[in-house]
C-alpha cells in the first residue's frame, strides 16, 4: 500500500511492479491489430479521458478463438484492453461475460482512482457490449 512519508508518496515493491507491468503493457501492447473479418466489432469512447477503444473478436465454436484491439488513450486504459485479449482467447462467450469489475482491476493489480475507473473498466464495457450486439443479431 501506498503511503506518504515528508510528503514524498512511497510506493511497495509489489505496487512498483504492477506500474511496471501496466506500463510494458501500454508500450508493447499484446493483440494491437484490426481484425479483417471479425465476428464481433465494437468501438467505445471515454471522453473524459480521450480514451478510443474498437474490439475485435473471433468466435468458433461459441469460444472466443481470437481477440484483438485498435485505438489510444491512456496506459491505464491499453493495459487493461491488452491484457483482457490474453485473458478471454479460449474462453467460451458466457465465461466472458461472467468477467466482473473486480477481475479487472485485479489484473491491473494497482488502486484505481475513482477519476481513473472509467480508464480501466472501458475494456469491459467494449467487450460486453460488443457482446451483447452480437448476442441480439444472432
Amino acid at each position: 500500500m501506498s503511503y506518504q512519508r515528508n510528503e514524498v508518496l512511497v510506493h511497495t515493491e509489489e505496487e512498483q511492479l504492477y506500474k511496471e507491468n501496466i506500463l510494458d503493457y501500454y508500450k508493447h501492447p499484446r493483440n494491437r491489430e484490426q481484425l479483417s473479418h471479425p465476428t464481433i466489432k465494437h468501438r467505445e469512447l471515454n471522453p473524459l479521458c480521450g480514451d478510443d477503444i474498437t474490439v475485435y473478436l473471433e468466435i468458433k465454436g461459441n469460444k472466443i478463438s481470437k481477440a484483438t484491439f485498435t485505438g489510444s488513450g491512456c496506459a491505464i486504459s491499453q493495459a487493461a484492453i491488452s491484457m483482457l485479449t490474453e485473458k478471454i482467447v479460449g474462453k467460451t462467450v458466457d465465461e466472458v461475460k461472467k468477467i466482473t469489475k473486480e477481475e479487472i482491476t485485479k489484473m491491473l493489480g494497482i488502486d484505481i482512482s475513482p477519476g481513473r475507473i472509467k480508464c480501466a473498466l472501458l475494456c469491459l464495457k467494449t467487450t460486453m457490449k460488443g457482446i451483447q450486439q452480437y448476442e441480439q443479431e444472432k
